[in-house]
């Protein structure tokens, strides 16, 4: 499966802004990819005031993203703020080409920074099926968790969406390496870069690991989009060869 991953800088709380700026970026992709990849919040920033942008699932983006996936012929992926009612949520959506969607609300918020007073907590992993591939999406914070990411589901694939600040990159870097080799899956880290209104920098860092550790494509910085092919095969092989999974403890997650 052939991902494209695009780091980009983003435009505060500035939801049209921001979806013209990644039209032009996925218009520059030149291969056919499967899947786009966008970062947390990809159409406002990590911000704590939702009423400023949020946005429904029959709105603006939700629209934008279905476009993109069926002009592309390629799924997209990334979090942003989606009101129901009278909650607030972060959260990722996953769009096929062919216009069907499933999503994912972030389980673990951010308290640092107030957004468990913010945003609905999500009570559910999924877990996305695509072109014989299973996939689990997981949104920044998550990352943190190593027993909310255990592959219990048999996924081939971890997608970590983020706005990481670069105080903490080197948590980043470690933590996405870990996942992949504990879980003998691939993972897909696509974090954003530039600096926000909260004076927060952020340094990117968006890369793809192998089962085993290796990089794919190692840590960047600048905004670019980056393309990686997966091979299902190598990831088969690689299972069949150190079957660490069939020796993975038992347990049941309380949500």
């Amino acid at each position: 499966m052939k991902i494209a991953l695009l780091q980009s800088e983003l435009v505060w709380e500035n939801v049209q802004a921001n979806l013209v700026h990644f039209s032009k970026q996925i218009q520059a992709i030149t291969e056919q990819v499967e899947l786009i990849v966008l970062p947390e919040m990809f159409t406002t920033g990590f911000t704590m005031n939702p009423a400023n942008c949020s946005e429904t699932m029959d709105g603006e983006v939700m629209k934008w993203m279905k476009k993109i996936a069926q002009e592309r012929q390629a799924a997209i992926t990334g979090s942003l703020i989606i009101k129901e009612q009278d909650t607030y949520f972060n959260r990722l959506i996953f769009v096929y080409p062919n216009g069907e969607y499933k999503f994912y609300n972030k389980r673990h918020l951010f308290a640092l920074a107030g957004e468990d007073k913010v945003y609905g907590k999500g009570n559910e992993k999924i877990s996305i099926d695509y072109l014989g591939w299973k996939i689990c999406p997981l949104i920044c914070y998550d990352l943190r968790f190593p027993v909310f990411s255990r592959n219990v589901e048999k996924f081939d694939l971890l997608i970590y969406v983020a706005s990481w600040p670069d105080v903490r990159i080197q948590a980043w870097d470690i933590l996405l390496k870990a996942r992949a080799v504990e879980n003998l899956s691939y993972v897909v880290g696509v974090n954003r870069v530039g600096e926000d209104q909260n004076n927060l920098f952020y340094p990117g860092h968006s890369q793809v690991i192998d089962p085993l550790g290796n990089y794919l494509i190692e840590p960047y910085e600048k905004e670019m989009c980056k393309i990686v092919n997966l091979d299902k095969e190598k990831l088969q092989e690689i299972r069949s060869k150190l079957n660490f999974l069939d020796d993975k403890d038992e347990f049941t997650l309380n949500l």
